[in-house]
């Protein structure tokens, strides 16, 4: 399948060598064997985003490249292949690999564009793999591991939100830790029991008392550095601290344990590689069956990719209002008025 007429350049959001980034028009290529030619709807801008922009997260690509993990769109053009074949003119939510969703065109490899139900839009289709997978994966690893319970640093996020409803669902206790009084507010408002303030003069002794009492063995981090030790010593004998993310800005000493206490790093892609394409494909049926409540993501902001740097700066300001949608398709998911 191949649209007829398709623009010889794409509109796109550049990242160079320097950290800087401008939108610009690059050459639209079509797709190879075993991939697909994705006209995007939207695209949104994620925590891992923001540290690929500032070169802290853990993947390297060919300069000048275009950012964003994730998105939705249409399978306009499809390359040789059984895969690419079956999500011709496909509605998919999709992530990128050597490009990036932050574009008008993706070209991706088949294997990682999943086709969406018919009862989920495009625009929610734009946030399914990146938060909804790692949350998945995190209960996954907590119940391999028999943990009784979970600590979650960081918690009033989108993906906070994401464990605080899987928790309830699965019935496994999570300690929430929020740094303000309205994150507290926020996550009691959504059913969390054991929510603390990392602010409070005595969040040590709560933390300590409170994670031995429920057996909170396995602590998940998007913040690491000194945190992530300051919380492994509160936690109980043999806990496991799961390095995610580095929003403290510091990967200095985040993989050395304390004693019986261990700290290992968790990288979404490496985990989905483990698994064979089925039980991905399965997995991800899960989540669209999840999607309008346990794994629902709240959209704060629709921008278009040429106010990337506004909606970046809309993110960073209060990334728990919701998610900031970069829109590159007006027609499939209109954007907001400032």
């Amino acid at each position: 399948m191949l649209i007829k007429n398709l623009p010889q350049k794409m509109q796109a959001v550049l990242l160079d060598e320097n950290g800087r980034l401008k939108v610009d028009y690059i050459p639209l290529s079509l797709p190879g064997p075993g991939q697909v030619l994705i006209r995007m709807a939207a695209a949104p801008i994620n925590p891992s985003d923001l540290g690929f922009l500032k070169g802290s997260y853990g993947v390297q690509k060919q300069f000048p490249v275009v950012p964003g993990f994730e998105g939705s769109g249409t399978v306009i053009a499809a390359g040789p292949g059984l895969i690419p074949r079956l999500w011709s003119g496909r509605r998919v939510t999709c992530s990128a690999s050597k490009g990036g969703t932050w574009a008008e065109f993706l070209l991706a490899p088949a294997a990682t564009c999943f086709p969406l139900a018919k009862h989920l839009s495009l625009e929610q289709g734009a946030t399914l793999i990146v938060n909804p997978l790692t949350a998945l994966a995190f209960f996954d690893i907590a119940k391999r591991g028999k943990h009784a319970a979970i600590i979650s640093n960081a918690a009033a996020g989108a993906l906070g939100q994401m464990i605080l409803r899987l928790g309830q669902t699965v019935h496994m206790p999570v300690i929430h830790i929020v740094r303000r009084k309205e994150q507290v507010e926020l996550l009691r408002s959504l059913g969390g029991e054991y929510i603390l303030n990392s602010t409070d003069s005595d969040f040590d002794d709560q933390l300590r008392t409170l994670s031995w009492k429920l057996m909170a063995t396995l602590i998940l981090d998007p913040v690491a550095g000194e945190q992530t030790h300051h919380l492994l010593d509160a936690a109980p004998n043999g806990s496991t601290a799961l390095i995610y993310g580095f929003l403290s800005g510091s990967k200095e000493d985040n993989l050395s344990g304390n004693g019986s206490k261990r700290v290992e790093g968790f990288y979404l892609p490496d985990w989905i590689a483990k698994k064979s394409l089925l039980k991905v494909f399965l997995d991800m049926q899960r989540v669209q069956r999840l999607a309008a409540h346990e794994l629902q993501t709240t959209i704060h902001k629709r921008l278009p990719l040429s106010e990337v740097l506004q909606a970046i700066v809309l993110y960073q300001t209060n990334p728990t209002a919701g998610k900031i949608l970069l829109v590159a398709d007006n027609e499939k998911i209109p954007g907001d008025l400032l």
